[in-house]
């Protein structure tokens, strides 16, 4: 597997995360030689969603406030209906995601998270999936909705759903070595 030695990679998540859509690519990314820290709005632990009910809480590694998008390589947005629901909410949250994006550096959102890209107002214009359910939802926002495990429009990363984790990480990992932004921030 890559590494990604002296790379930090942040993954912006609320309450009700898709249990596997954090612990997955958390997991992966550090397993690569990521440092790779929670950050959310609130402190101490956030609950994930297993299923059909609460799941393992995580750790939360830095709050959302004393956050810079800066600091990070990439960032990751996790889905499950909660999760990005709340945090769309939170003007916060939405600023660091329009920040981050306007970086150009790999930003990732999986399952209902490419919601938080459309509060954030980056999705018109762009190659996107996301889970089935609101693919009228991303359509509506002006984006080009595509049923595949993974999209990627000039580093903005996309993927449907917990099946197609894999391939998500894969692609981040492979987005966060290329260093693309790195080329087009010059430019």
């Amino acid at each position: 597997m890559a590494k990604l030695d002296g790379k930090r990679i942040a993954i912006l998540s609320t309450h009700g995360f898709e249990q596997s859509e954090l612990e997955v690519p958390l997991s992966k990314l550090r397993d690569a030689g990521a440092t790779v820290e929670v950050i959310s709005p609130e402190e101490g632990e956030i609950n994930g969603w297993d299923k059909k009910d609460w799941g393992n809480s995580v750790k939360v590694d830095k709050a959302l406030i004393a956050a810079s998008v800066d600091d990070y390589d990439a960032l990751v947005l996790p889905g499950g209906q909660i999760n990005p629901d709340l945090l769309r909410t939170d003007e916060n949250a939405v600023k660091f995601v329009r920040d981050f994006f306007n970086t150009k550096k790999p930003l990732a959102a999986i399952c209902h998270a490419p919601w938080l890209l459309i509060e954030a107002g980056v999705a018109e214009g762009r190659d996107m999936t996301s889970y089935h359910s609101i693919a009228t939802d991303v359509k509506n926002a002006g984006a080009n909705w595509q049923d595949k495990a993974v999209v990627v429009d000039d580093a903005l990363i996309t993927s449907r759903n917990p099946d197609d984790l894999d391939a998500f990480v894969d692609k981040i990992i492979e987005e966060v070595l290329e260093g693309k932004h790195e080329d087009r921030s010059a430019a």
